[in-house]
């Protein structure tokens, strides 16, 4: 299998993107500094027993998360040494104000701080030096069993006394020396770490993780990869100086990118980035997939799509399945999906080829390096995952909530919004204070108010008494409405006595209404831009100019 690790580096942003027998399967996106990985001096600030969790000040907008699990059993140098070493309740083990070390295990993410441990983790190109537990592990892609115990009795000679060691992938093969370095480079940079921390007052970093590309010369590049492909000179001036001094052998598989089509596109990883970000993913047989997010978890269905087969219904389904798998977890490595996620598969009777969609997927996963679990297959076609993550996924990165609707993907529609405006017409004549009273609303929902006709308006006039005045605004959310209230319609239009609020429907409580005591810019140029000939007529807009009263006036009810 054909492997490349293909670096962009930008001014914004540096990406990383690995693939496979020319398939992106992995992509890697850097924006800022990151934080998982650097362990800070923490105070803390909040210790809660009935979560068994602390909040720890690391310096942050947001304060850490730390559950009692992650609370080490012994305390280290640099930390307030009190009476928090047992193993009892969170509130026997911390207490506010107490100085601790700290490493964050996951990014923050929308409101949620970051998540942080007590166990400490320092990661070289061939180990991990662990100097808060008393291990020795080794990486489960390791398959030879023989070598596996041969790793295994070279870190338990060399690790240093009390602390753990895990031999990460990149060790295969390598020798002890090696593996000696790199224990000796990682014990150095721990005491480093317990210097600075013994000097800081919290919250203060102690120990800064490496940026995105030296992370993935450090955990990525390995024998394994056929081509590390970067555009940048001075990048790869310095993977080069990096690779010397760990592994001089993987040099000659470092390139320069030299043409000026722009390396992401002359990999087609743009492509697949655009398709990553898609809904819906096509399978080569023509069945499809669909990603949908959730609050609490990840939903992907499986579908049949444009494939009917050749055999049978269950032979049809069997093969859409199994070729499911394999882009379900790459779809899933790829957008970096976290969490619970809930895979729908077609339902299958035969039990033999629900084994064989299961052990697809089992033998799928272990690609994956994030830590990741499945359930079995229910009698519904249903499979659950969990699987841990450490920085935002795809789609946070590279998305935000839609500012129209709220991230909710659906809106009111018009029928609906002209129902509640109806309603809400109803309350203001009873309610308002003044005497005139003038609705503003989307021209959509304007134009189905009145198609068939203003009776409805006039009846509720001549009830209750007001002047009411509905009238289409160009620009206005499809969900709002706009209310003004004057003593007389002649002052409607007259801005020192008229008091306006605006009114949102959607997930809104009742008493949410923004009151607006200055003039509105935005309302201005959108009647402006309304009144203006257009250069072509759509639909609505001729709906409402047969509405409009021949004297000129605008789209509004009857006048008092």
């Amino acid at each position: 299998m054909a492997k490349e690790i293909i670096a962009n580096i930008d001014v914004a942003e540096t990406r990383v993107a690995v693939m496979e027998d020319g398939v992106l399967t992995n992509l890697f996106i850097e924006r800022s500094e990151p934080v998982a990985g650097n362990i800070y001096k923490a105070r803390v600030n909040n210790v809660l027993p009935g979560m068994e969790a602390a909040f720890v000040d690391i310096g942050l907008e947001r304060n850490a998360f730390l559950h009692v699990a992650d609370i080490r059993a012994q305390p280290l140098e640099g930390e307030e040494v009190v009476e928090w070493v047992d193993r009892g309740a969170i509130g026997e083990r911390l207490r506010p104000g107490q100085e601790i070390l700290v490493q964050v295990t996951k990014e923050p993410m929308g409101t949620k701080g970051a998540r942080v441990t007590t166990y400490i983790a320092l990661p070289a190109h061939y180990l991990v030096l662990m100097p808060t537990v008393n291990y020795v592990g080794v990486s489960r892609r390791i398959a030879s069993e023989g070598e596996r115990k041969r790793l295994r009795q070279i870190a338990d000679r060399i690790r240093p006394e009390g602390m753990g060691v895990i031999v990460r992938t990149a060790a295969e093969g390598v020798d002890e020396k090696t593996l000696a370095d790199d224990v000796a480079f990682l014990r150095q940079m721990w005491h480093r770490v317990l210097e600075r921390a013994r000097a800081a007052r919290a919250p203060a970093l102690v120990y800064q993780d490496l940026r995105l590309i030296r992370r993935i010369v450090r955990d990525l590049f390995t024998e394994e990869v056929d081509r590390f492909v970067v555009d940048s000179a001075e990048e790869f001036g310095r993977i080069g100086d990096l690779l010397g001094s760990f592994a001089p052998e993987l040099r000659e598989r470092l390139v320069l990118h030299r043409d000026e089509e722009p390396i992401f596109e002359r990999y087609g990883v743009e492509r697949e980035i655009d398709r990553a970000l898609r809904r819906r993913v096509w399978l080569k047989s023509g069945g499809y997939l669909v990603i949908d997010r959730a609050e609490a978890l990840t939903v992907i269905d499986v579908n049949t799509g444009k494939y009917v087969g050749k055999t049978d219904l269950a032979s049809t389904i069997l093969r859409t399945n199994l070729e499911a798998v394999g882009e379900i977890v790459r779809q899933i490595t790829l957008r970096d999906i976290g969490g619970i996620i809930l895979v729908d598969f077609i339902d299958m009777e035969q039990e033999e080829h629900r084994r064989r969609v299961m052990d697809a997927l089992e033998a799928a996963v272990q690609r994956d390096r994030a830590k990741l679990h499945v359930i079995d297959l229910t009698g519904l076609g249903l499979v659950e995952i969990t699987r841990k993550r450490v920085h935002q996924d795809l789609e946070e990165i590279m998305r935000i909530p839609c500012p129209y609707c709220e991230g909710r993907g659906r809106v009111l529609a018009p029928e609906t919004m002209a129902a509640r405006v109806r309603r809400e017409l109803r309350k203001l004549a009873r309610e308002a204070k003044g005497g005139a009273v003038l609705v503003e609303v989307h021209p959509q929902v304007a134009g189905l108010l009145f198609r068939d006709g203003a009776g409805w308006l006039r009846a509720l006039e001549e009830r209750s008494g007001k002047a009411l005045r509905v009238k289409g605004r160009e620009g206005l959310h499809l969900e709002r409405i706009n209310v003004v209230e004057a003593p007389t319609a002649r002052e409607l239009e007259t801005a020192g006595t008229a008091s306006k609020r605006m009114q949102y429907w959607m997930d809104r409580e009742p008493g949410e209404t923004i009151s607006l005591a200055e003039p509105d810019p935005y309302y201005e140029m959108a009647l402006a831009m309304a009144e203006a000939p257009p250069p072509r007529e759509g639909f609505v807009r001729r709906v409402l100019q047969r509405l409009r009263p021949r004297n000129g006036g605008r789209t509004e009810g009857p006048r008092a």
